[in-house]
Protein backbone atom coordinates (compact mmCIF):
# COMPACT_ATOMS: atom_id res chain seq x y z
CA UNK A 1 0.00 0.00 0.00
CA UNK A 2 1.91 3.15 -0.98
CA UNK A 3 1.68 6.42 0.96
CA UNK A 4 -0.18 8.08 -2.07
CA UNK A 5 -3.30 6.14 -1.69
CA UNK A 6 -3.19 6.05 1.98
CA UNK A 7 -3.18 10.35 2.38
CA UNK A 8 -5.63 10.03 -0.89
CA UNK A 9 -8.27 7.86 1.72
CA UNK A 10 -7.68 9.90 4.26
CA UNK A 11 -8.11 13.48 2.52
CA UNK A 12 -11.35 11.67 1.11
CA UNK A 13 -12.54 11.32 5.11
CA UNK A 14 -11.23 14.23 6.14
CA UNK A 15 -13.49 16.34 2.69
CA UNK A 16 -16.47 14.08 4.12
CA UNK A 17 -16.59 14.80 7.53
CA UNK A 18 -16.28 18.93 6.56
CA UNK A 19 -19.17 18.29 4.33
CA UNK A 20 -21.25 16.27 6.71
CA UNK A 21 -20.23 19.15 9.65
CA UNK A 22 -21.58 22.17 7.27
CA UNK A 23 -24.58 20.17 5.76
CA UNK A 24 -25.87 19.58 9.21
CA UNK A 25 -24.74 23.28 10.58
CA UNK A 26 -26.87 24.78 8.53
CA UNK A 27 -29.86 22.44 8.07
CA UNK A 28 -30.30 22.88 12.18
CA UNK A 29 -30.07 26.51 12.10
CA UNK A 30 -32.45 27.01 9.41
CA UNK A 31 -35.15 25.12 11.59
CA UNK A 32 -38.06 28.21 12.72
CA UNK A 33 -37.14 28.45 16.63
CA UNK A 34 -34.48 27.45 18.56
CA UNK A 35 -34.10 25.56 21.55
CA UNK A 36 -33.83 28.82 24.06
CA UNK A 37 -36.70 29.98 22.99
CA UNK A 38 -38.47 26.58 23.30
CA UNK A 39 -37.22 26.56 26.98
CA UNK A 40 -37.23 29.13 28.49
CA UNK A 41 -40.17 31.31 26.88
CA UNK A 42 -42.51 28.52 28.64
CA UNK A 43 -44.36 31.40 30.81
CA UNK A 44 -44.35 29.31 33.89
CA UNK A 45 -40.72 29.87 34.13
CA UNK A 46 -41.61 33.51 34.50
CA UNK A 47 -38.69 34.91 33.02
CA UNK A 48 -38.74 38.34 31.64
CA UNK A 49 -38.13 39.31 27.84
CA UNK A 50 -34.00 40.84 29.55
CA UNK A 51 -33.65 37.71 31.13
CA UNK A 52 -34.52 35.66 27.89
CA UNK A 53 -31.90 38.19 25.41
CA UNK A 54 -29.31 37.09 28.25
CA UNK A 55 -29.84 33.59 27.69
CA UNK A 56 -30.17 33.55 23.83
CA UNK A 57 -26.66 35.76 24.36
CA UNK A 58 -25.09 33.11 26.99
CA UNK A 59 -25.44 30.50 24.19
CA UNK A 60 -25.17 32.43 21.39
CA UNK A 61 -28.53 32.30 19.78
CA UNK A 62 -28.16 35.62 18.62
CA UNK A 63 -25.25 36.35 17.36
CA UNK A 64 -24.90 36.00 13.14
CA UNK A 65 -24.99 32.66 11.54
CA UNK A 66 -21.37 32.57 9.45
CA UNK A 67 -19.73 33.33 13.49
CA UNK A 68 -21.28 30.99 15.00
CA UNK A 69 -20.38 28.69 12.12
CA UNK A 70 -16.56 29.32 12.79
CA UNK A 71 -16.97 29.52 16.84
CA UNK A 72 -18.74 26.11 16.34
CA UNK A 73 -16.13 24.80 14.15
CA UNK A 74 -13.28 25.98 16.24
CA UNK A 75 -14.95 24.49 19.08
CA UNK A 76 -15.36 21.01 17.75
CA UNK A 77 -12.08 20.44 16.19
CA UNK A 78 -10.82 21.11 20.02
CA UNK A 79 -13.54 18.80 21.35
CA UNK A 80 -15.79 21.50 22.78
CA UNK A 81 -19.12 20.88 21.53
CA UNK A 82 -20.65 24.04 23.80
CA UNK A 83 -23.40 23.70 26.70
CA UNK A 84 -26.54 21.47 25.93
CA UNK A 85 -29.57 23.94 25.98
CA UNK A 86 -31.40 21.49 28.10
CA UNK A 87 -29.36 20.55 30.97
CA UNK A 88 -26.80 23.58 30.79
CA UNK A 89 -24.13 20.98 31.24
CA UNK A 90 -21.44 20.60 28.59
CA UNK A 91 -22.30 18.44 25.79
CA UNK A 92 -19.48 16.16 25.67
CA UNK A 93 -20.11 15.04 29.12
CA UNK A 94 -23.62 13.98 28.22
CA UNK A 95 -22.28 12.16 25.43
CA UNK A 96 -19.76 10.53 27.41
CA UNK A 97 -22.05 9.33 29.75
CA UNK A 98 -24.06 7.93 27.31
CA UNK A 99 -21.89 6.42 24.96
CA UNK A 100 -20.90 3.24 26.73
CA UNK A 101 -24.49 2.54 26.76
CA UNK A 102 -24.82 2.68 23.09
CA UNK A 103 -21.23 0.73 22.34
CA UNK A 104 -22.18 -2.14 24.29
CA UNK A 105 -25.66 -2.45 22.99
CA UNK A 106 -24.41 -1.92 19.55
CA UNK A 107 -21.58 -4.35 19.54
CA UNK A 108 -23.22 -7.05 21.39
CA UNK A 109 -26.34 -6.31 18.53
CA UNK A 110 -23.74 -6.79 15.66
CA UNK A 111 -21.95 -9.74 17.03
CA UNK A 112 -25.66 -12.01 17.72
CA UNK A 113 -26.31 -10.01 14.02
CA UNK A 114 -23.26 -12.42 12.61
CA UNK A 115 -23.86 -15.36 13.96
CA UNK A 116 -27.50 -15.34 12.71
CA UNK A 117 -26.52 -13.98 9.66
CA UNK A 118 -24.09 -17.19 8.65
CA UNK A 119 -26.32 -19.23 10.43
CA UNK A 120 -28.48 -18.71 7.80
CA UNK A 121 -26.15 -18.68 5.44
CA UNK A 122 -24.60 -22.10 6.06
CA UNK A 123 -28.01 -23.67 6.73
CA UNK A 124 -29.17 -22.28 2.80
CA UNK A 125 -25.60 -23.53 2.32
CA UNK A 126 -25.92 -27.14 3.15
CA UNK A 127 -29.42 -27.17 2.76
CA UNK A 128 -30.26 -30.35 0.69
CA UNK A 129 -33.37 -30.24 -1.49
CA UNK A 130 -34.15 -26.53 -3.28
CA UNK A 131 -37.47 -25.92 -1.66
CA UNK A 132 -35.62 -26.20 1.51
CA UNK A 133 -32.90 -23.83 0.56
CA UNK A 134 -35.36 -21.56 -1.17
CA UNK A 135 -36.97 -21.69 2.34
CA UNK A 136 -34.29 -20.63 4.32
CA UNK A 137 -33.01 -18.22 1.98
CA UNK A 138 -36.24 -16.40 2.01
CA UNK A 139 -35.33 -15.39 5.78
CA UNK A 140 -33.29 -12.49 5.65
CA UNK A 141 -36.29 -10.55 3.49
CA UNK A 142 -38.42 -11.50 6.43
CA UNK A 143 -35.95 -10.01 8.68
CA UNK A 144 -35.65 -6.93 6.47
CA UNK A 145 -39.33 -6.00 6.55
CA UNK A 146 -40.12 -6.20 10.50
CA UNK A 147 -40.31 -2.50 12.03
CA UNK A 148 -37.27 -2.12 15.00
CA UNK A 149 -40.46 -0.62 17.02
CA UNK A 150 -42.60 -3.14 16.46
CA UNK A 151 -40.20 -6.15 17.01
CA UNK A 152 -39.12 -4.66 20.36
CA UNK A 153 -42.99 -3.69 21.83
CA UNK A 154 -43.56 -7.57 20.71
CA UNK A 155 -40.39 -9.17 22.50
CA UNK A 156 -41.56 -6.67 25.33
CA UNK A 157 -45.27 -8.05 25.01
CA UNK A 158 -44.43 -11.62 24.68
CA UNK A 159 -41.13 -12.58 26.12
CA UNK A 160 -41.41 -9.95 29.29
CA UNK A 161 -45.14 -9.85 29.93
CA UNK A 162 -46.60 -13.03 28.93
CA UNK A 163 -43.62 -15.61 29.31
CA UNK A 164 -41.76 -13.73 31.88
CA UNK A 165 -39.07 -15.02 30.52
CA UNK A 166 -37.08 -11.54 30.95
CA UNK A 167 -37.81 -8.87 32.94
CA UNK A 168 -37.97 -5.64 31.23
CA UNK A 169 -38.24 -3.28 34.97
CA UNK A 170 -35.69 -4.26 37.45
CA UNK A 171 -33.16 -7.36 36.87
CA UNK A 172 -29.68 -7.46 36.43
CA UNK A 173 -27.83 -4.67 33.71
CA UNK A 174 -27.17 -7.99 31.44
CA UNK A 175 -30.87 -8.96 31.81
CA UNK A 176 -32.21 -5.77 30.51
CA UNK A 177 -30.12 -5.52 27.34
CA UNK A 178 -30.90 -9.25 26.10
CA UNK A 179 -34.44 -7.87 24.56
CA UNK A 180 -32.40 -4.69 23.03
CA UNK A 181 -29.41 -6.75 21.07
CA UNK A 182 -32.18 -8.71 20.16
CA UNK A 183 -34.32 -6.48 18.70
CA UNK A 184 -31.57 -4.38 16.77
CA UNK A 185 -29.74 -7.41 16.50
CA UNK A 186 -32.48 -9.25 14.11
CA UNK A 187 -32.95 -6.22 11.40
CA UNK A 188 -29.10 -5.90 10.47
CA UNK A 189 -28.50 -9.22 10.43
CA UNK A 190 -31.01 -9.09 6.70
CA UNK A 191 -28.47 -8.12 5.03
CA UNK A 192 -25.54 -9.65 6.30
CA UNK A 193 -27.37 -12.77 5.36
CA UNK A 194 -27.99 -11.75 1.90
CA UNK A 195 -24.95 -10.84 1.04
CA UNK A 196 -23.12 -13.98 2.49
CA UNK A 197 -25.69 -15.61 0.39
CA UNK A 198 -25.39 -14.16 -2.71
CA UNK A 199 -21.65 -14.08 -2.49
CA UNK A 200 -21.62 -17.74 -1.63
CA UNK A 201 -23.60 -18.09 -5.18
CA UNK A 202 -21.56 -16.23 -7.31
CA UNK A 203 -18.36 -18.46 -6.45
CA UNK A 204 -20.00 -21.33 -6.51
CA UNK A 205 -20.37 -20.67 -10.03
CA UNK A 206 -16.72 -20.50 -11.41
CA UNK A 207 -15.02 -22.59 -13.54
CA UNK A 208 -12.62 -23.60 -10.25
CA UNK A 209 -15.20 -24.72 -7.93
CA UNK A 210 -16.96 -26.63 -10.60
CA UNK A 211 -13.56 -28.50 -11.46
CA UNK A 212 -13.11 -29.01 -7.41
CA UNK A 213 -17.06 -30.65 -7.34
CA UNK A 214 -16.58 -32.20 -10.13
CA UNK A 215 -13.28 -34.49 -8.51
CA UNK A 216 -15.50 -35.40 -5.65
CA UNK A 217 -14.70 -32.33 -2.99
CA UNK A 218 -17.28 -32.36 -0.21
CA UNK A 219 -19.40 -28.83 0.34
CA UNK A 220 -17.40 -28.38 3.84
CA UNK A 221 -13.70 -28.58 1.88
CA UNK A 222 -15.16 -26.35 -1.00
CA UNK A 223 -16.55 -23.90 1.90
CA UNK A 224 -13.31 -23.69 4.17
CA UNK A 225 -10.88 -23.69 1.84
CA UNK A 226 -12.25 -21.40 -1.10
CA UNK A 227 -16.22 -20.56 -0.72
CA UNK A 228 -15.57 -18.46 1.92
CA UNK A 229 -12.17 -17.13 1.42
CA UNK A 230 -13.64 -15.70 -1.93
CA UNK A 231 -16.07 -14.12 0.10
CA UNK A 232 -13.88 -12.67 2.78
CA UNK A 233 -14.19 -8.69 0.84
CA UNK A 234 -17.89 -8.26 0.39
CA UNK A 235 -19.18 -9.53 3.45
CA UNK A 236 -16.46 -7.01 5.45
CA UNK A 237 -17.54 -4.33 3.41
CA UNK A 238 -21.45 -5.18 4.28
CA UNK A 239 -19.91 -5.39 8.20
CA UNK A 240 -18.28 -1.84 7.75
CA UNK A 241 -21.39 -0.46 6.73
CA UNK A 242 -24.12 -1.93 9.09
CA UNK A 243 -21.60 -1.38 12.10
CA UNK A 244 -21.18 2.09 11.29
CA UNK A 245 -25.12 2.56 11.02
CA UNK A 246 -25.80 1.17 13.98
CA UNK A 247 -26.27 4.27 16.00
CA UNK A 248 -29.19 5.37 13.87
CA UNK A 249 -30.65 1.66 14.77
CA UNK A 250 -29.83 1.81 18.42
CA UNK A 251 -32.27 5.46 18.59
CA UNK A 252 -35.42 3.33 17.84
CA UNK A 253 -34.15 0.71 19.78
CA UNK A 254 -32.95 2.77 22.81
CA UNK A 255 -36.62 4.66 23.08
CA UNK A 256 -38.69 1.93 23.10
CA UNK A 257 -36.64 0.53 25.98
CA UNK A 258 -36.01 3.50 27.83
CA UNK A 259 -31.88 3.17 27.19
CA UNK A 260 -30.50 6.01 28.54
CA UNK A 261 -27.52 5.90 25.88
CA UNK A 262 -26.84 8.26 22.45
CA UNK A 263 -30.29 6.94 21.08
CA UNK A 264 -32.19 8.16 23.83
CA UNK A 265 -30.38 11.35 24.20
CA UNK A 266 -30.36 12.47 20.03
CA UNK A 267 -34.54 11.58 20.83
CA UNK A 268 -34.40 13.81 23.54
CA UNK A 269 -32.51 16.29 21.93
CA UNK A 270 -34.66 16.64 18.98
CA UNK A 271 -37.76 16.79 21.18
CA UNK A 272 -35.76 20.19 23.15
CA UNK A 273 -34.89 21.08 20.08
CA UNK A 274 -31.28 21.48 21.51
CA UNK A 275 -29.01 22.20 18.91
CA UNK A 276 -25.41 22.12 20.35
CA UNK A 277 -26.43 18.27 21.45
CA UNK A 278 -27.89 17.45 17.77
CA UNK A 279 -25.04 19.07 16.01
CA UNK A 280 -22.12 17.05 18.35
CA UNK A 281 -24.88 13.75 17.88
CA UNK A 282 -24.22 14.34 14.04
CA UNK A 283 -20.89 14.61 13.94
CA UNK A 284 -19.74 11.61 16.04
CA UNK A 285 -22.16 9.59 13.79
CA UNK A 286 -20.33 11.03 10.85
CA UNK A 287 -17.11 10.17 12.01
CA UNK A 288 -17.62 6.98 13.14
CA UNK A 289 -19.03 5.68 9.53
CA UNK A 290 -16.35 7.51 7.74
CA UNK A 291 -13.35 5.96 10.66
CA UNK A 292 -15.17 2.73 10.41
CA UNK A 293 -14.87 3.00 6.35
CA UNK A 294 -11.79 4.31 5.94
CA UNK A 295 -10.39 0.84 8.19
CA UNK A 296 -12.47 -1.62 6.06
CA UNK A 297 -11.00 0.16 3.00
CA UNK A 298 -7.50 -0.13 4.14
CA UNK A 299 -8.02 -3.21 5.10
CA UNK A 300 -8.66 -4.59 1.47
CA UNK A 301 -4.76 -4.95 0.68
CA UNK A 302 -3.80 -7.00 3.81
CA UNK A 303 -6.92 -9.20 3.07
CA UNK A 304 -6.14 -9.64 -0.65
CA UNK A 305 -2.40 -9.41 -1.53
CA UNK A 306 -3.20 -8.66 -5.28
CA UNK A 307 -4.02 -5.03 -4.30
CA UNK A 308 -1.13 -4.42 -2.63
CA UNK A 309 0.72 -5.11 -5.95
CA UNK A 310 -1.17 -3.21 -8.48
CA UNK A 311 0.27 -0.45 -9.75
CA UNK A 312 -2.31 1.88 -9.31
CA UNK A 313 -4.41 2.73 -6.32
CA UNK A 314 -8.05 1.78 -6.24
CA UNK A 315 -10.49 4.22 -7.90
CA UNK A 316 -14.27 4.95 -6.73
CA UNK A 317 -15.60 5.56 -3.70
CA UNK A 318 -14.20 4.94 0.17
CA UNK A 319 -15.94 1.57 0.21
CA UNK A 320 -16.00 -0.88 -2.79
CA UNK A 321 -19.50 -2.19 -3.56
CA UNK A 322 -19.65 -5.78 -2.72
CA UNK A 323 -20.17 -6.90 -7.07
CA UNK A 324 -16.72 -4.90 -7.82
CA UNK A 325 -14.61 -6.39 -4.15
CA UNK A 326 -16.11 -9.94 -4.97
CA UNK A 327 -15.29 -9.83 -8.84
CA UNK A 328 -11.91 -8.84 -7.75
CA UNK A 329 -11.31 -11.46 -5.52
CA UNK A 330 -12.50 -14.27 -7.27
CA UNK A 331 -11.48 -13.09 -10.69
CA UNK A 332 -8.06 -14.17 -10.79
CA UNK A 333 -8.25 -17.36 -8.65
CA UNK A 334 -6.45 -20.60 -10.48
CA UNK A 335 -7.65 -23.79 -11.32
CA UNK A 336 -7.00 -26.43 -8.61
CA UNK A 337 -4.49 -29.52 -9.69
CA UNK A 338 -5.90 -32.89 -8.37
CA UNK A 339 -3.70 -33.05 -5.49
CA UNK A 340 -4.83 -30.05 -4.70
CA UNK A 341 -8.70 -31.36 -4.53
Amino acid sequence: MSSRYLLRRIGQAVIVLFAAYTASFLLLNALPGDGVMIKFENPEMGLSDEQIANLREYYGADVPLPYRYVHSLMGTLRGDFGYSIENSVPVRERIAAAAPQTLQLSGLAFLLALVIAWTVALGAYFAKGSWLRNTISSIPSLFVSIPTFWLGVMLIQIVSFELGLVPVIGGTPWQRLILPVITLAIPISAPMAQIILRTFDQVRRRPFIQVVEAKGASRWWMLTRHTARNSVLPILTISGLIFAELLSGSVVTETVFNRNGLGGLTNKAVQSQDLPMMQAIVIIAATTFVLINLVVDLLYPVLDPRLRTRSTPLSGPLTASPDDVEAETVAAQPVLTGSEA
